[in-house]
């Protein structure tokens, strides 16, 4: 029988990556964002390569609309035996001083109250496959802090928490908990979510740096975690780009 895979905040970026891989490996991929149309361009790529996907529309933020994600993943054509949770993102490079509180709250909910939603809504099948694994896509921010970034590793080292309490707490029953813990990974929309549309901005995050991660590098962890015997728990992978020493130590050419 078919494995499915639930994915979320699929529409572009590592979530998009990683429905792409994991359809490679074999999984029936639920893919999971508010962003239908790109949901089904990302689905009819997968099929088109040999693979089997599902576009759900899904806002993490939305008690209603991640019971109908549940309710998706109880039709889907095979047990749920992995939940990403990649949904997230940053707003804004502000100190504590001056960060607007709208800004941090989104982070918290999408990145902390998102997982808490969907890990809730899906914990039943993945205990009921007897084979469940849960992957959070937090941030090396979920354990360093840095200038500007108070309320993205806020919300980060929630997550980190989150997932930690989650693991201690399903100790003796079949569902595994990894956390995979992302430096400088460069995609075409988080820094332009952070800075809210400025490219210019953007785009100096990585000036300098000639290889930082892409999102099929997170995607492969995820694929290696997710596919290890299932006695094997990696409780939490971090991945940084070669030039990136540690949050604040980046190599820059020029």
């Amino acid at each position: 029988m078919t494995s499915v895979a639930v994915v979320t905040g699929a529409s572009s970026g590592i979530g998009a990556a990683t429905v792409r891989r994991l359809a490679t490996e074999g999984f029936h991929v639920l893919a999971a964002a508010r962003r239908t149309d790109r949901l089904a361009d990302l689905v009819r790529e997968v099929e088109a390569n040999g693979g089997a996907a599902t576009a759900i529309g899904c806002d993490v933020t939305s008690d209603e609309s991640v019971a109908g994600l549940a309710a998706a993943a109880a039709a889907a054509p095979g047990p749920v035996t992995l939940l990403v949770n990649n949904a997230g993102g940053a707003r804004g490079l502000d100190p504590v001083e001056t960060g607007a509180v709208g800004d941090w709250q989104w982070m918290y909910d999408v990145n902390v109250l998102g997982t808490l939603r969907v890990t809730q809504a899906l914990l039943p099948a993945l205990v009921s496959s007897g084979a469940g694994t849960i992957v959070v896509v937090s941030s090396t921010a979920g354990f360093t802090v840095y200038e500007g970034g108070g309320g993205y590793a806020a919300a980060k080292h929630a997550q980190t928490a989150v997932a930690g309490t989650l693991r201690l707490e399903l100790c003796g029953r079949p569902v595994r908990v990894v956390e995979i813990d992302p430096g400088m990974v460069r995609t075409e929309e988080f820094s332009l979510v952070r800075f809210h549309g400025d490219a210019d901005r953007a785009d100096a995050v990585y000036a300098g740096v000639s290889e930082p991660l892409v999102a099929d590098d997170v995607a492969d962890c995820v694929a290696w975690c997710a596919t290890r015997p299932q006695h094997v728990n990696v409780d939490r992978l971090v991945v940084r780009p070669l030039a990136q020493a540690a949050q604040h130590k980046v190599h820059r050419a020029g």
